[in-house]
């Protein structure tokens, strides 16, 4: 069973039928002790960083996240917003603190060529780096749906499963042992996307 976290800022019932799709087994998150006898954790969001963060240090998420996913190595998995939080921090609006579950910080965009605009609006391609990956198990570049100001700068690379191009490769999805994240929104991309949500499934039913 995956618990997702209801933060108030975004694209949970579209995250939820996206699951649902691929045949999983959701349970919306109100409150962290919901997290307890749950498989694996996702964490949707759209907006900023600093307004995600605040519903989870308000609510009492930060600490009982962290405990799951790192003391009891459950499965988690960011989406859009939900990737940026799992990082150190983030330079949107002022500086602020992530839960720290991937090594880096998250940056605004930078536009290099006309034709590159802010907010990323639209279809990007994805390009894997990792065939051993369990999200992207191919090396096959794949087009996903994104919708982002500000991307996640990793501090160590081998953190980076699959990139976009963007004037220079920016990071489209982390992965750490369980810990994994997509800059993009796989419940909009299509096929493609149900196909990365059923990898994520299948990995947390193996755990």
């Amino acid at each position: 069973m995956l618990a997702v976290i209801d933060m108030k800022v975004g694209n949970l019932r579209s995250v939820l039928e996206g699951f649902a799709r691929v045949g999983a087994e959701v349970q919306i998150a109100q409150s962290p002790a919901d997290l307890e006898h749950a498989e694996g954790i996702v964490v949707p969001g759209v907006g900023a960083f600093g307004d995600g963060m605040a519903c989870l240090e308000q609510q009492g998420w930060v600490a009982t996240i962290r405990a799951e996913v790192i003391d009891k190595q459950k499965a988690i998995l960011g989406i859009c917003l939900g990737m940026q939080l799992l990082a150190d921090g983030s330079e949107e609006h002022g500086m602020h603190r992530g839960l720290g579950l991937i090594r880096g910080q998250v940056v605004r965009l930078e536009p290099t060529e006309p034709g590159h605009r802010i907010p990323n609006m639209g279809w990007c391609d994805v390009t894997p780096h990792r065939t051993s990956s369990v999200l992207f198990g191919h090396s096959s570049v794949e087009t996903f749906y994104f919708a982002h100001s500000y991307a996640l700068a990793c501090a160590d690379a081998a953190d980076i499963v699959a990139t976009f191009d963007y004037g220079r490769p920016l990071t489209a999805a982390v992965e750490r042992a369980h810990i994994f994240g997509a800059q993009f929104h796989p419940e909009k991309s299509q096929q493609p996307g149900l196909d990365f949500l059923d990898r994520f499934v299948r990995h947390v039913k193996r755990a």
